[in-house]
C-alpha cells in the first residue's frame, strides 16, 4: 500500500514536468519506424505545420496489395487523428455544431416525410415490406410495455445534468438536490395507471423546491477527434433517472435475442470473420443519434412504448444560447439513446436479411452494425428511407479490411493502431504512451516477441523519465509504470515465506469527501436495492421505491434497522466513513505481490 516510505519518490512523481519538445519527438520517431510512404507524408505535414491538411487524411484500404502495407499505412494515417491539442485554422466546435444542425434540417425533411407516407416516392416496392418488418421486429424485441418495470429499473447515469456540474455528480449528490424535471415526463409520473407514482424522497426534494420545471436540455461540445468535437446534450435529472430506466428495459429485451450492449465481442468477432471471407459488412452511420427523427420514432415503436420515451426525453433544448423544438427524437445525453439505435439499426439488418433469404449473422452496437455483404445495398436504401446516412469511409463491404467497435482486421490479422491523444504533460502521459507502443509491438509479434521497429521510441520515453520513476511493472499492473520483461525489472522476491516478487507501482485513487446528508442515506438504499440477492428488495422499497405516500419520511425505525445492518458496516466488518467519490483522482505509490509475470518477449525484427 501507499506508505510514507515512499513520500519522497511520490512528491517527485506529481512534481516532475515533462519538456515540451518530448511530444514532438515521440510523434517524429513513430512516424519514422514506420518507414513507409504514408508515414513520411504525415511526418512531412507534420514538420510543416499543415495540420488542417494533416487531419484530412482519408484512408483506402483497397489502394494496398498486402497486409504489411495496409497495416502500416493504416497506423501511419491514425497515429494523429485523435490529437486534441492541433491548433488548426478551423474551429472545432463550429464543425460540430454546423453538423448538429444539418441533423436538425434533415429530421425536419424526414419528419415531413413521415407525415404523409403514403404519397412519399420513397415508400413503395421492398421499402414497403421492409419497413413493416422492422416495425414486426422492433414489436416482437420489446413484447408489452411493464409500468412496474419501468418504476423498478431508474437510475443516475454518471455525467452532469442541467443542474449539477460533471465534477459533483454522483448518486448522493443527485438523491439530495435533483429537482429539474419537464412537464411532460411530471405528468406522465403524476398520472400514471391513475395514481400519483413519485420516489419516495419527494418529501424530501419538496423542500429543495420540487418541482423545477425545466425547458428540456442544453446542447455542448466534448472532445472527440482531430478534425470535429462532439456534440452532446445535457438532461434535466429527473428526465435522465427514468429514460435510463427505459433504456434499460430496451437494454433487457435486446438480450432477449443475442444481443448485449455492454460487450463489443461480438462485433469484433464478426469483423474479424468478414475480413477473412469477405461475406460480412461493417457498417458505419454518420450522425446516428442525432439522426433518429421524431416521427420515425413514432412510426416504428409500439404506442406505449413511444408515449414513455416522448414523455422522459427533452422536446426542447438550448442551442448557442436560443431555445430550439427539436426535430430529433433524442440525442447524446439522452439515458436511453444508445439501447435506442441499436434497437433499430438491428431491426432493420434483420428484417432485410429475413427478406433476401440470407442466412448469416447480424449484430448491432450502437451505430456500429454487421450484417451480409450481400444485404448491404438493400440495407443502406432502407436507411435512407429512415433519414440515416451511412459513413461511406468507415464503411466497408469489399477488400480484405473490416473495423468495427475498435477492432482493425486485415484478412482476420488484427492491424488495430496506436493513437496519440493529446500532448504529453506528465509521467502519467508517459507511463501510457509508452505501454501502448510496447503493446503493439508485442501484437506486432504475434505475443510472443516485440517488433524492434518500436523499441526506439520505447527507448525514447523511458530515458526521459528520472531513473528515480522508472518503475517496471507487468502487463497485468496496467499503466503504473513502464511495462517490462522480468529480466528488465528485476523484482525483489517477496520475503516471510510469501510465493511471488514485490513491484512498486503507481495509481489513481479517487478524491472523495464525507457526507451525511440524506442524500447519501438514500444512495445506499438505492444501491441496495439493487443487490437483491444480498438485500431483500422488499425492505428498500418503502425508503427509495415508489409509492403514492409523498409525505413519507425516511426516520422510521424499519430502515433505521437497515442502516445499522449493512450501511454502516464495511466489508471488512469495521466502522465505515460516509465517503463519497469525486471525479476527480489523485496518485499514490504502491507495493503489489506479482505471483506470475508475463513476458511481451524480446526485440525482433520482422
Amino acid at each position: 500500500m501507499s506508505s510514507s516510505k515512499y513520500g519522497r519518490k511520490l512528491k517527485g512523481f506529481r512534481g516532475y514536468r515533462v519538456k515540451p519538445e518530448l511530444t514532438v519527438q515521440t510523434i517524429t520517431e513513430m512516424l519514422t519506424s514506420l518507414d513507409c510512404p504514408r508515414a513520411l507524408t504525415c511526418l512531412i505535414m507534420f514538420r510543416e505545420n499543415e495540420l488542417d491538411q494533416l487531419v484530412e487524411l482519408e484512408f483506402d484500404p483497397t489502394h494496398y496489395n498486402s497486409m504489411e502495407s495496409c497495416r502500416d499505412a493504416y497506423m501511419a494515417t491514425k497515429l494523429l487523428s485523435k490529437y486534441e491539442d492541433f491548433v488548426l485554422k478551423l474551429d472545432k466546435d463550429a464543425v460540430a455544431i454546423a453538423k448538429f444542425r444539418e441533423t436538425e434540417v434533415s429530421c425536419k425533411s424526414v419528419n415531413q416525410r413521415f407525415r404523409n407516407l403514403g404519397t412519399d416516392p420513397l415508400y413503395k416496392g421492398s421499402v414497403v415490406w421492409l419497413h413493416d418488418a422492422t416495425k414486426r421486429k422492433i414489436q416482437d424485441i420489446l413484447g408489452r410495455f411493464n409500468p412496474e418495470q419501468f418504476l423498478d429499473l431508474p437510475d443516475w447515469g454518471p455525467g452532469a445534468t442541467t443542474r449539477i456540474k460533471r465534477r459533483d455528480a454522483s448518486p448522493q449528490e443527485k438523491f439530495q438536490s435533483e429537482i429539474g424535471i419537464t412537464r411532460d415526463l411530471y405528468d406522465l409520473l403524476h398520472g400514471l395507471d391513475g395514481r400519483g407514482y413519485f420516489p419516495a424522497w419527494m418529501a424530501h426534494l419538496r423542500e429543495q423546491g420540487f418541482p423545477s420545471f425545466e425547458v428540456g436540455n442544453k446542447v455542448i461540445t466534448v472532445p472527440k477527434n482531430s478534425r470535429t468535437n462532439r456534440v452532446i446534450a445535457i438532461e434535466p435529472g429527473i428526465n435522465l433517472f427514468y429514460q435510463k430506466s427505459v433504456g434499460k428495459m430496451v437494454e433487457l429485451a435486446l438480450s432477449g435475442v443475442g444481443v448485449d450492449i455492454h460487450s463489443q465481442a461480438k462485433n469484433q468477432h464478426l469483423a474479424r470473420l468478414g475480413s477473412k471471407t469477405g461475406l460480412l459488412t461493417t457498417v458505419d452511420f454518420s450522425s446516428a443519434s442525432d439522426t433518429i427523427a421524431r416521427e420515425v420514432a413514432r412510426e416504428l415503436l409500439p404506442d406505449r412504448w413511444f408515449l414513455v420515451m416522448d414523455s422522459c426525453r427533452s422536446h426542447f433544448g438550448m442551442l448557442d444560447g436560443t431555445q430550439v423544438k427539436w426535430e430529433k427524437f433524442s440525442s447524446m445525453g439522452n439515458g436511453f439513446t444508445f439501447p435506442l439505435e441499436t434497437l433499430i439499426f438491428f431491426a432493420m439488418a434483420k428484417a432485410v436479411t429475413e427478406y433476401m433469404g440470407v442466412n448469416l449473422p447480424v449484430n448491432a452496437y450502437g451505430d456500429d452494425v454487421i450484417l451480409p455483404t450481400a444485404c448491404y445495398e438493400l440495407y443502406s436504401e432502407l436507411a435512407a428511407f429512415y433519414g440515416f446516412t451511412i459513413n461511406r469511409s468507415k464503411t466497408y463491404s469489399t477488400g480484405y479490411f473490416r473495423e468495427s467497435c475498435g477492432s482493425h482486421w486485415y484478412s482476420g490479422t488484427d492491424i488495430k493502431p496506436v493513437y496519440f491523444h493529446r500532448q504529453l504533460s506528465s509521467v502519467d502521459d508517459i507511463y501510457r504512451q509508452c505501454n501502448a507502443i510496447r503493446r503493439l509491438a508485442n501484437r506486432l509479434g504475434g505475443n510472443s516477441f516485440c517488433d524492434v521497429r518500436w523499441k526506439s521510441s520505447v527507448d525514447l520515453l523511458v530515458r526521459t523519465v528520472p531513473k528515480s520513476l522508472r518503475l517496471r511493472i507487468p502487463e497485468s499492473l496496467g499503466d503504473g509504470g513502464f511495462i517490462s520483461n522480468f529480466d528488465e525489472a528485476c523484482p525483489v522476491r517477496a520475503r516471510h515465506y510469501i510465493e511471488g516478487y514485490i513491484v512498486l507501482h503507481y495509481g489513481q485513487t479517487s478524491i472523495t469527501r464525507e457526507d451525511d446528508r440524506p442524500g447519501y442515506l438514500l444512495a445506499e438504499l438505492w444501491r441496495l436495492s439493487k443487490r437483491r440477492e444480498d438485500f431483500s428488495i422488499s425492505a428498500v422499497r418503502p425508503f427509495v421505491g415508489y409509492t403514492t405516500g409523498l409525505s413519507q419520511r425516511i426516520t422510521n425505525d424499519a430502515m433505521v434497522k437497515a442502516i445499522r445492518r449493512d450501511l454502516i458496516l464495511d466489508r471488512s466488518g469495521e466502522v465505515g466513513r460516509n465517503s463519497v467519490p469525486l471525479h476527480r483522482t489523485k496518485s499514490v505509490l504502491s507495493e503489489t505481490i506479482v505471483r506470475q509475470w508475463t513476458d511481451l518477449g524480446p526485440w525482433v525484427k520482422i
